[in-house]
């Protein structure tokens, strides 16, 4: 399942990359995350590999984050596992005139399991919905200082 997603951040590009490259500001942004541990490679680099942990209620969710292309200001791709989901994610960053920034992600989900599968195919807005979810929260953080970690 593809599919991508946009919105505009009103902050000029390269404050929006400094905050999305720091990894203590992940927890003000992904609802849920626990914890992160560096895994291999240098960190935020290409080749890198990261642990997320998320708790989501009851839920709880291991994510493997692997680098694949970091080429700030305009770049910045990578892959995330977890059991039974591959999720191969692309985020471009398009300076504007006005000064603000465009970010655009697009998201593919592949699912290794039969339950996955079918929850693709039936919910698929359910995927959307949350990368969408993720993207607001980081708008509000970066823009506002809104952490999800306050709500």
């Amino acid at each position: 399942m593809k599919y991508t997603i946009e919105t505009i951040i009103e902050l000029p590009r390269d404050e929006v990359i400094k905050k999305l490259d720091n990894t203590d500001n992940l927890k003000h942004w992904q609802e849920g995350l626990v914890s992160t541990e560096h895994i291999s490679g240098t960190p935020g680099q290409v080749g890198a590999k990261m642990k997320l942990i998320f708790k989501m209620g009851k839920r709880h969710m291991d994510l493997i984050e692997n680098i694949t292309k970091r080429e700030f200001p305009d770049e910045f791709h990578g892959t995330y596992t977890t059991k039974g989901m591959h999720n191969i994610q692309e985020n471009y960053f398009k300076e504007l005139p006005n000064g603000h920034t465009k970010w655009i992600s697009k998201c593919e989900f592949i699912p290794t399991n039969f339950m996955l599968r079918i929850m693709t195919l039936v919910m698929p807005c359910t995927f959307k919905k949350q990368s969408k979810k993720y993207m607001i929260a980081f708008k509000n953080f970066a823009e506002k200082g809104i952490s999800v970690n306050n709500l």
